[in-house]
């Protein structure tokens, strides 16, 4: 299993298997995973050649009374968990390089 730790890098690795004339398959997370994430990764298996998941928090996802810091992050538990899938990419971006592309967003303050 790949881990993708940039943008580019999960780009790259999307589109070297579209141009092998792969299916891809894409399930984005925000970790603290459960049946139902792994359910998504199961039947994108069934219906593509390649699959990929995200874990990554989204502070654009919490509203102002909501705690950011709070939301439950396992993130072993969560790449054992794909392992045990069998999904064939993990993408883990770091938080400012995704806030650098969301940063143009209301309310969204490029942090850490």
């Amino acid at each position: 299993m790949n881990v993708l730790t940039t943008i580019e890098a999960m780009r790259s690795a999307s589109r070297a298997a579209k141009t092998a004339g792969k299916r891809v398959g894409f399930v984005p997370t925000m970790g603290a995973l459960h049946e139902g994430h792994l359910s998504l990764v199961r039947s994108a298996k069934v219906q593509c050649d390649v699959v990929a998941a995200s874990i990554f928090v989204n502070p654009t996802q919490f509203g102002p009374n909501e705690d950011f810091s709070k939301y439950p992050r396992a993130f072993e538990r969560d790449r054992e968990q794909l392992g045990a899938v069998e999904v064939d990419a993990q993408h883990v971006p770091a938080r400012r390089q995704v806030g650098e592309r969301l940063a143009g967003l209301p309310g969204y303050v490029v942090s850490q």
